[in-house]
């Protein structure tokens, strides 16, 4: 096992922490049901190997790569995470996926981490998604648009704004929609207000003077999480 890096009595006495290949590998070999035991005799390795890869700042070469990727039914850019640019969805579902709904409380809380979302407007065009920069403001979505633009039209509406996150790596995600009729914000005080608490101007540039403000009617979330071995029904 020459491409295994030596572990040196520093390293075994200060844990250092967990990289991102580690948390991948792990994620990967609960979503098939393997042990560490298991992991390690399908790869060509050793248990304490397997853990070190899963627990710290590890370095495998090229060769070792390979025979993981293959024992976990993966590739080696996936465990790299060089495939990040794809589309999320088009890895493994988890192993013990458990599927369930969002308090309105641990809603509010993932909206008012701030950043970009998605708002449904209903267009001349048809149906229309965009995404948008976004603050929580008052308890009401804020977000800067121009006139005469897509997101601008859900003004007078009641649309759809959704945010989500997909840890491809774990098989794992959560989602928030919030259904609401949207205004434009005309007071100037209350948009130079928005302007001072904004996180960041609009990526998508040019002039985005418009506030369109989004009260909730309903908010709905949903989490797929990996259940444990003792979760009920597995």
């Amino acid at each position: 096992m020459a491409d295994h890096p030596m572990e040196t009595s520093r390293a075994r006495t200060t844990r250092a922490p967990r990289s991102d290949l580690g948390r991948r590998v792990t994620a990967r070999r609960e979503q098939l049901g393997l042990s560490r035991d298991a992991l390690a005799e399908r790869a060509g390795s050793v248990r304490s190997y397997v853990e070190y890869i899963e627990e710290r700042q590890a370095s495998p070469g090229i060769g070792f790569m390979l025979r993981l990727a293959e024992a976990l039914e993966t590739t080696v850019e996936a465990l790299t995470g060089s495939d990040t640019e794809l589309p999320p969805g088009t890895g493994q579902a988890a192993y013990r996926p458990h599927l369930r709904t969002l308090s309105s409380e641990e809603c509010g809380e993932l909206l008012s981490t701030h950043g970009v979302g998605r708002v449904a407007v209903s267009t001349w065009d048809g149906p229309a998604v965009v995404p948008v920069n976004y603050i929580v403001n008052d308890g009401e979505i804020a977000y800067r648009t121009a006139p005469q633009t897509v997101a601008a039209e859900a003004v007078g509406q009641e649309v759809a704004f959704e945010i989500d996150h997909i840890d491809e790596a774990m098989s794992k995600g959560w989602s928030v929609n919030v259904v609401g009729t949207a205004r434009a914000v005309a007071d100037g005080t209350a948009a130079r207000d928005l302007d001072e608490h904004a996180h960041t101007k609009p990526w998508a540039g040019g002039g985005r003077r418009l506030w369109v403000s989004i009260a909730p009617t309903r908010t709905t979330g949903r989490r797929i999480d990996i259940a444990s071995a003792d979760w009920p029904g597995n």
